[in-house]
């Protein structure tokens, strides 16, 4: 089929990342795929090979052009000129990825549409999600036997000039900014670490936290450059604690099968934590119930609890444990059904 999926550029570059993920794996997949962005310059650094079957067009140019299927990324719409032709048989908006009940209630229902002469054109919501009755998530075929394949990551770093030492244990850090890393790193002071810097927010505050040094104690700092999809996998891969943010993030944190905690956008009426408490309810289905400190872990870096109790919620936690979870949730998520395989399938099926 042909596919044009529609994507608008706000902020922080997620919907892009999330829209260039969705559209290299359907053109790996043989799809012929048209990426309609507002803006893609940042497809200049988080995609500088491209990929096979994909082309990025103008948000104007590529509504006109012929398709199977359209994909709106979050609600973006299309131009307000256009309107789909005989041949755009289907009419998909992707939502926002949540574990809220809303999501399976609203998963696959349409939206009623109708064209200039009357004929019903309905779009359908098709979310994300984390359970069989959702669209599921991003999973590119073969992506967990090339995590498993990578190793420890030390080959990788050394690529880009960083040495990771014997006993040090290695964290990333990405991020909004967060009050709570004040706390974060005197707590990552107590033993050998070397945190790596994603650009942005998170150079910006450990710099001014840390010193031009970006040294303490047991922590050292190091600025990351600006990291391709496939690096930004790599640094995930290569690290014992991810600290992350937004949607694509935390699904690719997810795969990586270490120990994470999650930032969401937060929200001035703090709906982030309903979704986060909902999150959390899917990630510690079978947890031991000890997991209150991981509980309070994810609420401290959320702004949802107070700073202070980071150093004693974090010393309870075994990391082990921890980690063990995340690779039971990653190989849960993996069991259903992923997004591109439940996205093909839907659209065949409303053809």
């Amino acid at each position: 089929m042909r596919w044009t999926v529609f994507c608008r550029v706000v902020d922080n570059f997620g919907d892009i990342g999330f829209a260039w993920r969705l559209a290299a794996d359907l053109g790996s997949r043989g799809e012929a795929v048209r990426l309609a962005v507002d803006d893609a310059s940042a497809l200049t650094w988080m995609a500088p090979r491209g990929a096979p079957r994909v082309e990025v067009d103008t948000w104007r140019n590529a509504a006109f052009a012929p398709a199977d299927v359209w994909v709106e990324t979050f609600g973006c719409g299309v131009p307000e000129s256009a309107a789909p032709s005989a041949t755009v048989c289907v009419r998909v908006n992707i939502e926002h990825l949540s574990a809220e009940t809303y999501v399976e209630r609203s998963h696959g229902r349409p939206s009623p549409r109708f064209d200039a002469e009357g004929n019903p054109r309905p779009v359908w919501f098709f979310y994300p999600g984390f359970s069989d009755r959702s669209g599921g998530l991003i999973l590119e075929p073969g992506l967990l036997e090339r995590r498993r394949r990578f190793g420890d990551g030390r080959d990788w770093l050394r690529g880009l000039g960083i040495e990771r030492r014997a006993g040090e244990r290695c964290v990333s850090l990405f991020c909004y900014r967060n009050p709570a890393l004040v706390e974060w790193l005197d707590v990552l002071d107590a033993a050998p670490t070397l945190l790596l810097l994603t650009p942005g927010a998170a150079t910006e505050q450990a710099q001014a936290l840390l010193g031009d040094r970006l040294q303490r104690r047991h922590l050292r700092a190091a600025r990351l450059p600006v990291l391709d999809q496939e690096d930004f996998d790599r640094l995930l891969w290569s690290c014992d604690l991810n600290l992350v943010r937004g949607e694509d993030s935390l699904v690719r944190a997810i795969w990586a099968g270490a120990p994470f905690l999650w930032q969401l956008y937060p929200q001035d009426d703090d709906a982030h934590a309903a979704k986060l408490a909902a999150f959390l309810v899917r990630f510690l289905e079978g947890a031991p119930s000890s997991f209150t400190e991981l509980r309070s872990l994810f609420a401290i870096w959320n702004g949802l609890a107070a700073a202070a109790g980071l150093r004693s919620a974090f010393a309870s936690l075994d990391i082990d444990t921890w980690a063990a979870q995340c690779r039971r949730f990653r190989d849960r998520c993996a069991g259903q059904y992923d997004l591109t395989s439940a996205l093909l399938d839907f659209a065949a099926l409303k053809r």
